[in-house]
């Protein structure tokens, strides 16, 4: 599977943004679709799943993005949707889209990894 993320750039401080994650080729199923983060120097941290039910599953680190981050997803397309309003100088990261992939009927769901897209929060 390839996952292909787009939307992230330069947001002012109390600024919105929304990221996508596409996932394109040969597969049987995807279970949950997500985002992580990684901001300089620090380790990659959970921002938001959702599985193929529907449930959701926020982060909760002491400056997570829980309640100004909405995470979406669009089953029929693939895409999974991240929408951060007022963002924070600490929402400066990369933002990677993950997956958990199954590729054969009776195979175990793999995790993958898009590119990261650098999200950059202006004070």
């Amino acid at each position: 599977v390839q996952l292909q993320a787009s939307g992230g750039g330069l947001v002012e401080v109390g600024g919105s943004l929304r990221l996508s994650c596409a996932a394109s080729g040969n597969f049987v199923e995807i279970n949950s679709m997500g985002w992580y983060r990684q901001a300089p120097g620090k380790g990659r941290e959970l921002v938001a799943h959702i599985d193929k039910d529907g449930e959701l599953n926020y982060g909760d680190s002491p400056n997570s993005a829980k309640g100004r981050f909405t995470i979406s997803r669009d089953y029929a397309k693939n895409i999974v949707y991240l929408q951060g309003n007022n963002l924070k100088p600490w929402d400066t990261a990369v933002y990677y889209c993950n997956a958990y992939v199954k590729y054969t009927d009776r195979g175990h769901y793999v995790r993958e990894w898009g590119q990261g897209t650098l999200v950059t929060v202006s004070s």
